[in-house]
């Protein structure tokens, strides 16, 4: 197995030069927001922390590529670093504070590219969880200072614990009668949103949860933290990883029920 260790600590060192950046300017009154060709807005703190952590990669890591949200690939090899600079963009411009920097390294291997180091920082909460392929999922304020993640052991869909993003998007697809139907079996549903479900699944907290479309930057870095931690991450389509546009992530004990609500058709 290979020792992830260096590239997990320059990810951390990443996000905290990122952290300081997006605090800075979190909650300004003078923050410039653009709306991108999609319809989802994109705040100068979004460039501006992508663009600390690509000058900081092309100096410590030049031999990888880089895939990031705002400006694209740039480089090609075997590992890629993929950035989310803030991840909740929408909550960071109206000063909510559930938004976190997202940085993964992934490299190729059977399948395409896998995530093998993730990290995810959410500084107006305080928090930031981490993992390396085959060294566990963590949580704490640094490396030395962390507790092991792990996720639960609820075993029926009537105790567990669902949590999602919004409803608009399963209407979109016609999947929102799959999605009513898990809802209405669960124990308790949940509108958390962005990266903080995931992470609630890797600690525990949560049992279960979904979206029905994400971004590869959107999920490389939790996919590792939620697999790690013991748990199950796919697409809704139950393609294993962060490949397939969507994702589904659980305690691996209510996986087969998620996907199997959530693929109903009508």
């Amino acid at each position: 197995m290979p020792d992830y260790h260096d590239d997990l600590r320059l990810a951390h060192v990443l996000a905290d030069a990122a952290d300081a950046q997006t605090m800075d300017r979190f909650k300004a009154l003078d923050l410039k927001v653009e709306t991108k060709p999609d319809m989802t807005p994109v705040s100068e703190a979004d460039k501006a922390a992508e663009e600390l952590i690509r000058t900081s990669l092309k100096r410590t890591r030049p031999r990888d590529a880089i895939l990031g949200e705002e400006y694209g690939v740039e480089g090609t090899g075997p590992r890629r670093w993929v950035i989310d600079p803030i991840d909740g963009t929408k909550n960071y411009v109206r000063g909510v504070p559930v938004w976190a920097t997202l940085i993964s390294l992934m490299e190729a291997g059977e399948g395409g590219y896998q995530p093998v180091v993730g990290v995810v920082s959410a500084p107006a909460l305080g928090r930031r969880w981490w993992a390396a392929k085959g060294g566990g999922a963590y949580t704490g304020r640094s490396l030395t200072s962390a507790s092991r993640l792990s996720v639960s052991k609820v075993s029926r869909v009537e105790d567990a614990s669902f949590a999602y993003s919004s409803l608009t998007g399963w209407e979109e697809q016609g999947r929102l009668d799959g999605f009513m139907d898990l809802a209405r079996s669960v124990w308790r549903t949940r509108a958390y949103g962005d990266f903080w479900p995931y992470m609630m699944v890797a600690e525990g907290a949560v049992d279960m949860c979904a979206e029905p479309e994400l971004s590869l930057w959107d999920m490389a870095a939790t996919a590792i933290v939620v697999t790690e931690a013991g748990g199950t991450f796919t697409g809704l389509d139950g393609r294993p990883g962060p490949h397939s546009g969507n994702a589904a992530a659980s305690n691996g004990l209510l996986h087969d029920e998620l996907l199997g609500h959530l693929n109903q058709r009508y």
